[in-house]
């Protein structure tokens, strides 16, 4: 009898479906299970240990939003430069090349940011 083509992914689809019955039995158990003893201070909101002040629905200012994508892009650089410095020697100069290139224009783009004051907190 041959093997299916798709029985590598077995043990993957196994993992996946204990992760979805898990991610919905958990919150209905501890619904069920768990302490039913609501109070006035458990209802409000708590914000690092002192009174919340202003408006849950206020808006940001864009430079928030900036600073968010400029940390998933230097997110993603590191994540690029993990698998190439694991295999750094055995892609050569070539590889070397290939990652200054892609650092350069990543610092190229930081100091253009910088230049433009998306990190001065000051404004």
């Amino acid at each position: 009898m041959t093997p299916s083509p798709l029985s590598p992914y077995l043990p993957l689809a196994v993992v996946l479906l204990l992760a979805g019955i898990m991610g919905v039995a958990i919150p209905f158990i501890t619904s069920l299970l768990g302490p039913k003893r609501p109070s006035a201070i458990k209802s409000t909101a708590f914000e690092a240990g002192s009174e919340s002040s202003g408006p849950a629905r206020q808006r940001f200012a864009v430079k928030f939003y900036v600073v968010a994508l400029l940390f998933i892009v230097f997110d993603v650089e590191a994540v690029f430069m993990y698998p190439w410095a694991v295999n750094f020697q055995a892609l050569g100069w070539f590889g070397y090349m290939e990652m200054l290139v892609f650092a350069v224009t990543l610092v190229v783009g930081l100091i253009y940011v910088w230049k433009k004051g998306a990190l001065d907190w000051e404004s």
